[in-house]
This record gives structure tokens, C-alpha cells and sequence, in this order.
């Protein structure tokens, strides 16, 4: 019954469901009272469309951080006459007693209520309300059902008492339910009388019982003539038990697998016992042996198991007793058996640890009701996609986005699930995934971070976003991203390489993305939180590669967005600025990313002010002198102080140093670089340095920008000769030339940018007819 994760477009049905339930109050509902959800009186919905707008609404409520759950949400399906329920599958704390007696109108086919801890014994009751039309009910993991609260007047003889002051109903039974066929009581709670509980029901056709040890089970053979399906996950059996099954002519699937390692098990599977079942049960296709110990050999001498091509026909078995079979069975588990590394295994699906298709078998059948047994087998494909190349890499993907949506909350899936993602979604793998399955990897990932503050789990997420491409693939939640990046860096404890991944993240999300996005970000506490990752390093007197990717970060936050700037001076940005360039005087790199910055917050008008110290003047002026990282550093101090020239001289509220002084570095500086130089930087947008051009008050300022344009057209025509035509730069740098105040070598290289980009527009003109 698990939804598994799927890669073809979703259907229009799906698309509707979704949309009504994200906007019930726009679509079906409307609210009474300002808080109960109510269907619109003129709504009639079939079950078709109701089954699935449930079953969607506990996916959702499941998976998705951002969905709200509605208090009042079953309510609309309490009336049949307008709403229809037929088949419903309700999963762990979503669902509680209220939710049921809700429905309890609905002539339910199929209830399959998994892991639903909530419920106590009032919704045992609310059961009987189905009983004449239920064919399959699970109750699996439901561990408060049958208890109820001690009643007042003192417990009852026919009461066993739990720790929790609850007592354990023992007077219900299936009595009335005549039409259940299917029923699966997974982990059924100690105490209950399951012979009593069953008695009633006349035609079992299947029936688990996972997790329940039950030394006699004689009463099985009254549904021997019925009975096509038995499981017995974990119940450690005896020779009374195999003599009961070997009674159950009909059975086409039986389930006698167990998890080795959750108890000692006395009983030892042998030849025997397999002989017996292959002769009596004529009619099986299913069979599971995951676990058990075979107490002697079993398998056919080595030379004949190893002879001629694999083979599923019964009669070539390397497993002597199946060599009886009429035809091979559909499905043989022997996951974590010796059995599953021999030759000749007849059947068509085997699951098992010898192979990348046994264990996608064995994540496939075991997700939903065994997960200490998926995480074993997500730990193998993690070694084999990790070790070697997935073959089923679709399928692959498809089980472990599945297994971690299904068990959000149990700590080994999510370890060993996220691993196997990070190997399963690199680059090697890509052309093979769409982006609807690169968005659903996506989802689960941010689900994990969210649930867990484990630090594996943290690492291998983060690990597993870095295979993304960035910001693109993350947009469509960026700012759940965002928040939970900025979770992890805000930590007090912070383990170092987890630190490294989230600040490189968090770099690449606010580089090249809209203004509007980065002052969302920048109003999450993106500058605040980067502040302090440079402060801590400062105090360990470290530079490493999460105080350049801060930085660099910084840089990119700020660039055309006024608010980030400001923060950034509100912040001490300042101060942390002159420290990091005392504490590290040779890092380049750091120097670069600083730079950057600054020439951002120079950009914004209203915040040059705050720049205008003797302090601050004197390093940028010294900086221009710098050759760290070739000409960037120079470049960008340069563009810092054309900002501040651009202001006039009445702007200059200082006295050391002087501003021809500065005027005349600036000119000394630009003189020095290559015109060639290749660049560190990447400009969105040339609307910054083209406001230097339309002005005689700093021709300083001007010839930077039209170094700049130089450089860039000249280097990068493809990319900044069409950006350059694109935002009107051609008919400023014209008007430039004819102002008197420009300087003669501004002009003429104003000239050749104008030169570069008409020749870069006559080579790519369009010449076809």
C-alpha cells in the first residue's frame, strides 16, 4: 500500500488533488466560525475522489514541512450522502480516535491504519461501525488500540493493567465483521487472546501476524480450505508450528522470515521442514526464508551448482528441496541466508545481499512494515553505488526516496538512506534522472535536516545538495534551504566539515539569484550568521575555507541589494574587515572576497558616509597598490574609492589623506594593470559602473568604468558585449566623448569598447534568409 516515488509526470487527477487540498478553503470548504473547515452544501464527491483526497492529505501531512494539518479535516467525510470513502490508508500520529468516529458513516472496504500509536480502544469501537462492509483491515503497529483509560470505579478481573494507569480490552473480537478476508495484526500487543480475537471471522484469506509470538497456532487450520496468504515475520517457530502451516493446503505466499539480530531464536530451518512444504503446499509462489540459520546443508554438491548457465527451473535447484517445486515461485526471500549466493535460485525475484537486484528486491519488499531490515539492505546498495556502477539506478533512487519518506523519524533509514543518496545522484548518474525525480531526492533530503540534528545525517545531506546544481535546482525551495543551512551554521556546536559544506552552500545559493530572493535571505539572518562564522575564526586566528567562503558570501548577498549592505555596516562589518586584513596580510584570496563586498556597499549611495573615515580611506588607497589575486584586489579597491570620488569633493569629509592624493594613486593603479588580465568576477548587471559615466565631477571614476567595460568586452565579448548593447552603455559612452571634462586616454578607450561590441553584433548577425 506504500506510494512509491514515481518519475512519470504527474496525473491531472494527482495535480487537482494536490491543489484542493493546499486551498481547501478556496475550493471545497469553507470556515465556520473561523475555525471548522465545512464542505460546501453543494459538493458531491465520489469515493474515487475521496480515497484519494485522504490518502493524499496523510502523504502531505507526512512529507511535506509546509503543509498544515486541519483539526477538522475528516469531518468533511462524515456525511455519506456527499462524501464517499470506500478504501482509506492512514499512517503513525496523523490519525487519532476522533478522526475515526469521524467516518464512522462510511461504508469502508479497506481500512489500513499502519504505525497509528494514537489510537486507543474507542476506535476499536468505531471499527464495528464497518464491520458489515470491511474486506481488508490492517491494525498493524497500532500499540494503544486495545488499551482503554482505567475506568473509575477500578479495574475489572477481565483487565490487565499497563504502566500507564491504561487497562487491556479483552472482550473484543472480529464478531459481526462477515465480509473480512484480509487482516494484518503486525505487532499486535501482548496480552491479547489472538485465537478469541479471530474466532468469529469464517473465511480468513490472509493474515498476518509480524511480531506476535504465539507458541500454539493449531486454531489456523480452521481457514485451511481459505487461507492463500500467512506471515509470521519474527515468531519464533517450533515443530508444532510447521505441522499446522504444513496443513494449510491453499497458501500461495508464506512469510516465516526473521530479523536475526533482534533475539535468539532456538529454532533452525532444515531440509526437512522444506521438503514438507514444498509437498504439501502445491499452490505456493511466495515464500520467505529472510534470516533463518539452515541447521544442515541444504544446497546440492558444489560441482553440479556450479555447472552451465543461471537458471530459475526447479528441476536445476542449488537448493535441494526445491528441485520439488512444479514451476519456479514468484518470489523467494532469502536475505541475509547463505542460500541467496548459490547458482540456480528458482525464482523470478529473489531478495538477498549477493547482488544490486536482490537487495533492490529486498528494500522493495521490506520498506513499509520492516524497516530495521530495509536500513541492512539500503547499507548494501550504498556499498554497491558507492563501490560499483548501479545498473537499476531509476529503481534505486525510486526505493531509498520512498524508504526515507516512509520512516522520516527512524534514525538508521535516514543515516544509511541519505548516504546512498549522496553516491546515487552524482554526477555520473545525472543524465539518467528527471527533474521531477531530482526534485523528489531534493524533498527527502531537506526532510532529513529538518527531523534530524544527527550529525551523519546533517553531513550526508549537505554532501547530497552539493550534487545539485545551484542555486537552479534548489529554487523551487529556497527558502526552506535557506533556513535550514543557516539552522546548522547557527549551532553552538558545530562539527567542522558539516560548517565547510553548509557556509559553501549558502555561498552558491545567494550567487546569481534575483534581488528579491536575496533580501529574503539577507531578512533570515543570512549576514548576521556569516558575521559570526568570521568572528569565531578571527578569535582562533584561522583563515581556512570557511572564512573566504563567509566572505564570499557576503559579497554575493550584497551585490544590488541596499538592505543586505546595510546590515552589513549595522553589523560591526566594518570592524571584522580591518581585523581579518591585519590578522591575515598575505591571504589573497580573503582579500579578494572583502574587496568584493566593500565595492557593493560603495555602490549604495546613502551608505558611503560610513565609508568616509581616515581609517578606511587610507587602507583602500593602500590596497590599490596590491597585486594579490592579480589585478582584483587593486581593481576592486579602486571601485570602492570611484564610488566615493563620484560624490564631489564636497563630499570628502577628511583631511589625511588628501583627495588628489588618492586621485593619483587611483590613476597610478589603473595605469599598471594588463588590459587583458582574465577575472575573478562576474557581473549581472553594468548599471553600477555605467552611472560613473554620465558625470565631470570625478573623471577618475569615469576612467575606471571604462577600463573596466575595456577589460570585460575585450575578454568576454560573448557574454558582456550583448549585456553592454543590451543596458544602453553605447549611447552613454558616445555622449562621454564629447564631454570636455573627460580625459583624452578615457575617450579613447571609451572608442574601442564602442569598436568591440559593433564588431561583435556585424559577426553575429543573423545572415541566413
Amino acid at each position: 500500500s506504500l506510494k512509491m516515488a514515481s518519475d512519470s509526470p504527474e496525473s491531472l487527477m494527482t495535480l487537482c488533488t494536490d491543489f484542493c487540498l493546499r486551498n481547501l478553503e478556496g475550493t471545497l470548504c469553507y470556515l465556520l466560525d473561523n475555525e471548522t473547515l465545512r464542505l460546501h452544501p453543494d459538493i458531491f464527491l465520489p469515493s474515487e475522489i475521496c480515497d484519494k483526497l485522504v490518502n493524499e492529505y496523510v502523504e502531505l501531512v507526512k512529507t511535506d514541512s509546509i503543509f498544515e494539518p486541519h483539526e477538522s479535516f475528516f469531518t468533511l467525510f462524515s456525511d455519506p450522502r456527499s462524501t464517499r470513502l470506500a478504501r482509506i490508508h492512514l499512517r503513525e500520529h496523523i490519525v487519532q480516535d476522533q478522526d475515526l468516529e469521524a467516518i464512522r458513516k462510511q461504508d469502508l472496504v479497506e481500512l489500513y491504519l499502519t504505525n497509528c500509536e494514537k489510537l486507543t480502544a474507542k476506535s476499536l469501537q468505531t471499527l464495528v461501525s464497518f464491520s458489515h462492509t470491511l474486506i481488508s483491515l490492517s491494525l498493524f503497529g497500532c500499540c494503544n488500540i486495545f488499551y482503554e483509560e482505567e475506568n473509575p470505579g477500578g479495574c475489572e478481573d477481565d483487565c490487565l493493567v499497563n504502566p500507564t494507569r491504561q487497562v487491556l480490552v479483552k472482550d473484543f473480537t472480529f464478531e459481526g465483521f462477515s465480509r473480512l478476508r484480509f487482516l494484518n495484526l503486525g505487532r499486535l500487543i501482548e496480552g491479547v487472546n489472538v485465537e478469541t480475537l479471530l474466532r468469529p471471522l469464517t473465511s480468513l484469506a490472509a493474515l498476518d501476524l509480524s511480531g506476535i509470538q504465539l507458541n500454539d497456532v493449531g486454531f489456523l487450520t480452521q481457514w485451511k480450505d481459505s487461507l492463500v496468504s500467512l506471515v509470521l515475520y519474527n515468531m519464533d517457530l517450533s515443530e508444532e508450528h510447521i505441522q499446522v502451516i504444513a496443513q494449510l493446503h491453499k497458501l500461495r505466499h508464506l512469510d516465516i522470515s526473521r530479523d536475526h539480530l533482534s533475539s535468539y531464536y532456538k529454532f533452525k530451518l532444515t531440509r526437512r521442514v522444506l521438503n514438507l512444504f514444498v509437498e504439501n503446499l502445491v499452490n505456493l509462489t511466495s515464500l520467505d526464508i529472510s534470516g533463518h540459520t539452515m541447521l544442515e546443508n541444504c544446497t546440492i554438491p558444489n560441482m553440479e551448482e556450479k555447472m552451465g548457465q543461471t537458471s530459475i527451473e526447479p528441476a536445476k535447484s542449488s537448493i535441494a528441496p526445491f528441485r520439488g517445486l512444479k514451476r519456479p515461485l514468484q518470489f523467494l526471500g532469502l536475505f541475509e541466508t547463505s542460500l541467496c549466493r548459490l547458482t540456480h535460485i528458482p525464482a523470478y525475484k529473489v531478495s538477498g545481499d549477493k547482488n544490486e537486484e536482490q537487495v533492490l528486491n529486498a528494500i522493495e519488499a521490506y520498506t513499509e512494515h520492516r524497516p530495521e531490515i530495509t536500513s541492512r539492505a539500503i547499507n548494501l546498495l550504498f556499498d554497491i553505488a558507492r563501490i560499483e556502477r548501479c545498473s537499476q539506478l531509476l529503481r534505486a533512487l525510486q526505493l531509498v526516496i520512498t524508504a526515507l519518506k516512509c520512516h522520516k523519524d527512524d534514525k538508521n533509514i535516514q543515516v544509511t538512506g541519505s548516504a546512498a543518496l549522496f553516491y546515487l545522484t552524482n554526477s555520473e548518474y545525472r543524465m539518467e534522472q528527471s527533474v521531477k525525480l531530482r526534485r523528489q531526492v531534493i524533498q527527502v533530503v531537506l526532510n532529513g535536516m529538518e527531523s534530524y540534528q544527527e550529525v551523519t545525517v546533517q553531513r550526508n545531506c549537505c554532501l547530497t545538495l552539493c550534487n545539485f546544481s545551484i542555486p537552479e535546482e534548489l529554487e523551487f525551495q529556497y527558502r526552506r534551504v535557506n533556513e535550514l543551512l543557516l539552522n546548522i551554521l547557527n549551532q553552538s556546536r558545530q562539527d567542522e566539515s558539516i560548517q565547510r559544506i553548509a557556509v559553501h552552500l549558502c555561498n552558491a545559493l545567494v550567487c546569481q539569484v534575483d534581488n528579491d530572493h536575496k533580501e529574503a535571505v539577507g531578512k533570515m539572518g543570512f549576514v548576521m550568521t556569516m558575521l559570526k562564522l568570521i568572528q569565531k575564526k578571527l578569535a582562533d586566528k584561522t583563515c581556512d575555507q570557511v572564512m573566504e567562503f563567509s566572505w564570499s558570501a557576503l559579497w554575493n548577498i550584497t551585490d544590488e541589494t541596499p538592505d543586505n549592505c546595510e546590515m552589513f555596516l549595522n553589523y560591526s562589518g566594518m570592524k571584522l574587515f580591518l581585523e581579518c586584513l591585519k590578522e591575515f596580510p598575505e591571504k589573497q584570496e580573503l582579500h579578494r572576497n572583502m574587496l568584493g563586498l566593500l565595492g557593493n556597499v560603495a555602490e549604495v549611495k546613502e551608505l558611503r558616509p560610513q565609508l568616509m573615515t581616515s581609517q578606511f580611506i587610507s587602507v583602500f588607497s593602500n590596497l590599490l597598490e596590491s597585486k594579490a589575486d592579480g589585478i582584483e584586489v587593486s581593481y576592486n579597491a579602486c571601485g570602492v574609492l570611484s564610488h566615493i570620488m563620484f560624490d564631489g569633493p564636497e563630499a570628502w569629509g577628511i583631511c589625511e589623506p588628501h583627495r588628489e592624493e588618492v586621485v593619483k594613486r587611483m590613476w597610478a593603479a589603473i595605469q599598471s594593470w594588463d588590459i587583458n588580465s582574465r577575472r575573478n568576477i562576474n557581473y549581472r548587471s553594468f548599471e553600477p559602473i555605467l552611472r560613473l559615466l554620465p558625470q565631470g565631477i570625478s573623471p577618475v571614476s569615469q576612467h575606471w568604468a571604462t577600463w573596466a567595460l575595456y577589460n570585460l568586452v575585450s575578454v568576454y565579448p560573448d557574454k558582456y558585449c550583448p549585456l553592454l548593447i543590451k543596458e544602453g552603455g553605447i549611447p552613454l559612452l558616445k555622449d562621454m566623448i564629447k564631454m570636455a571634462s573627460a580625459r583624452q586616454e578615457t575617450k579613447e578607450m571609451a572608442r574601442k569598447v564602442i569598436e568591440h561590441c559593433s564588431n561583435f553584433k556585424e559577426e553575429n548577425m543573423d545572415t541566413s534568409r
